[in-house]
Formats: structure tokens, C-alpha cells, sequence
């Protein structure tokens, strides 16, 4: 292949050109067909080329080898695919690996099991939600570890192969142990009732306590410090309130500057929001991490794909942003349902958008705290 004509060395010189014929020399030399790295270039990733085989293999087949050798439904591994947040494979393009082929292989065997389209497609699209942050999170990680001032284009891409490869051993096993761990302790919390067994169906509304913490003051805090201090301020929250959430609370997911937590009793949800709001205030104290406050409310919710939905979880965000910084607000049924736990007082009745009546708000303190 003519790497020049076809535009690898575009826009370089120098010690720039040196540095890309030398990877390029290497990726050769290593076996790289020129289809691979023609596909490289064009997804400006020839530095990653080497790692990404060392992570997914050698590509062998195309889209509809992949299928014909596993029996599975093309038109479901595309669905699949698509879930997952993957990129399709070009037209008869040689681009899929044998873990590809695995993973057809497993999804014909989970249509074996019985589940459906519909089921394994909204399983795969959380699951790929998940695995792509923490992809992102583990790719930063190893790159960090390999970068240093000077670094070539070559020895980034040795380096970092040989990284990706001493890790991948390692990365199966411990997904396999946290996944078996966080479905230990969701079966370990899940609930059918009578009914729900006589109709033969999963749980479906329940009654629960929902809440918001979100940081004071995110929004201008953006315009005054550098994007990745910002994100490193919103990590602080889910650090944060890692370690104050306790079983029966359950941190549903992070969005932005805020955490959802969940709890079929409020007054453990109330418990957790006042020790995040405290550790917090802890945390605020040199400056660098803005407050946080807390919106609580009570009622029906809907669990789906790894979210909750219903009209607790709309007003919880509604009341949090009317809460004040450092403090807990809750909705009256929450405080009846808690009111010997904590000290309450009125924070009057509030109008909140999309609901008919004004709603009675409570200020939530620990039975320590002065008034």
C-alpha cells in the first residue's frame, strides 16, 4: 500500500512524518493488513490499532459469517448491536473477532433459555450503557499509565498494547465477580408478593421513597473551573455518597451533578440524605466541593432496565430544586411516615409545576441537631 497516496502522512512533517512511517513500519511488520489499517486511519486510530487486538482478536469474519456459524438471527445482532452501543460493521467487511462470534453464540443460547427480543435488547442496552463508562474510565486509566512527556506515536502504541495486554487476564474476571456481586445483593433485595405470584409476573408498581442530592451552584461552578476539575467534582458526589449508602438505600444511578437513591422505607431514605448532606458539608469545607441539598418524596414506582419511574420520582427532583443548600426537603407523606425518626419543620406549601395543588414541604433534622 502507498501510505502517502492514500493520505496516512496528510498534514504531516517533520518529526510528525518520521513518527507516523515508524508506527506504520511497526503495525506492518506486526501483521496488520492494510484493510486494518486503512479502517484505523480513517477512525483516526492507528496509536490504538495494536491494543485493540489485543483486547478483541484478530479480525476473521464478516456480519453474515458471524451469523451463519451461530444460527442466530442477523436481524437481532444488529438490534444487539445497536443496544450495545456499538458501531455496525461495514458491508461484507472481514471486521468482526472471535468474540464477536462468542457473543452471537450466547445470544442464541439466551433465545434457547426463552427470553425475548424485547428482553434481551433492554438488557443489552443498560448493560452496554454501563460497560461503556467503565470502558471510558478503564481506557483513561491505562493510558495515563503509559503516557509520558515526548512520547512517539510507536511507543505509545508499544506501550500501550503491552499494558492492554498484561490487563485483559484480569478485566473478565473481575467484571464476571462485581456483576455476580451486585446480582447477589439484588436478589438478595427483591420482593414478590402474593399476588404478583398468583398473576405470574414480576414486581411491577410499588410504594417507595425516592430521593435527589445534587450539588449547590454546579451550573456557574462550570464557568469558573476547567472542564475535567468539574467532572472531577461530580465524581466527588457519587464517592461521596458511596460511602454514606447502606442497605436497605440503594443508589440508583448518578445524572450529572446529582444522585437518585431509592428506599422502600422513607425513613431510611431520610436517614442517608442528612449523613450525605453532612458528609458533604464535611467535604465543602476548603472550598473546592459546592453543597449539596436533598429532595425526598413517597409513592408509586416503576422499575425499568435498571431505572425507576412514576410520580415520586418527578416530584423528588422537583422538590430538590426548591430545597435549600445543606438541607433535606421532604413531601408530607414522607414526614408522616417518619415523623418520630427526626425533627421536623414546615417549609410551607410550594407550587410545583405539573401538579394541581400546592404541595407541603418539610425540613428534615436529625433528633441531635438544635432547631
Amino acid at each position: 500500500m502507498d501510505f502517502a497516496q492514500e493520505g496516512f502522512f496528510d498534514g504531516l512533517e517533520g518529526s510528525a512524518l518520521a513518527e507516523r512511517q515508524a508506527l506504520l513500519g511497526w503495525l506492518v511488520s506486526e501483521g496488520f493488513s492494510d484493510d486494518e489499517l486503512r479502517r484505523a486511519h480513517r477512525r483516526g486510530l492507528l496509536v490504538f490499532l495494536a491494543a485493540e487486538r489485543e483486547v478483541g482478536g484478530e479480525p476473521k469474519y464478516t456480519a453474515v459469517e458471524v451469523a451463519a456459524m451461530t444460527g442466530a438471527d442477523p436481524e437481532l445482532l444488529t438490534k444487539l448491536r445497536r443496544a450495545h452501543g456499538l458501531p455496525l460493521p461495514e458491508a461484507d467487511a472481514v471486521e468482526l473477532t472471535d468474540v464477536d462470534l462468542a457473543s452471537a453464540r450466547t445470544s442464541t443460547q439466551f433465545v434457547e433459555l426463552g427470553l425475548t427480543e424485547e428482553q434481551m435488547v433492554a438488557t443489552t442496552r443498560v448493560l452496554g450503557r454501563s460497560l461503556a463508562t467503565a470502558s471510558e474510565a478503564m481506557r483513561a486509566m491505562m493510558l495515563e499509565t503509559v503516557l509520558e512527556p515526548g512520547t512517539t506515536e510507536l511507543e505509545l502504541a508499544q506501550r500501550y498494547a503491552a499494558s492492554v495486554h498484561a490487563a485483559m487476564p484480569l478485566v473478565g474476571p473481575m467484571i464476571m465477580q462485581m456483576l455476580s456481586q451486585h446480582l447477589r445483593n439484588m436478589v438478595q433485595s427483591e420482593m414478590v408478593g402474593q399476588s404478583e405470584r398468583a398473576m405470574g409476573r414480576v414486581p411491577g408498581a410499588r410504594d417507595q421513597a425516592v430521593a435527589f442530592a445534587d450539588l449547590v451552584g454546579f451550573t456557574r461552578l462550570g464557568e469558573e473551573i476547567a472542564p475535567e476539575d468539574l467532572g472531577s467534582v461530580a465524581e466527588r458526589l457519587f464517592s461521596v455518597a458511596r460511602e454514606v449508602v447502606e442497605p436497605p438505600v440503594r443508589l440508583v444511578k448518578t445524572i450529572g451533578d446529582a444522585v437518585l437513591l431509592t428506599a422502600a422505607e422513607p425513613d431510611a431514605l431520610v436517614h442517608t440524605a442528612l449523613e450525605l448532606v453532612a458528609a458533604s458539608d464535611a467535604a465543602a469545607t476548603d472550598g473546592t466541593f459546592p453543597q449539596v441539598r436533598v429532595g425526598v418524596a413517597y409513592g408509586p414506582t416503576v422499575a425499568r432496565g435498571g431505572d425507576i419511574f412514576g410520580r415520586a420520582v418527578n416530584l423528588a427532583s422537583r422538590v430538590t430544586t426548591i430545597a435549600r443548600a445543606g438541607s433535606v426537603l421532604a413531601t408530607r407523606e414522607v414526614r408522616d411516615a417518619s415523623a418520630a425518626e427526626f425533627r421536623w419543620s414546615s417549609a410551607h406549601a410550594r407550587r410545583i409545576k405539573g401538579l394541581p395543588e400546592p404541595v407541603a414541604l418539610y425540613r428534615a433534622r436529625s433528633l441531635a441537631a438544635g432547631s
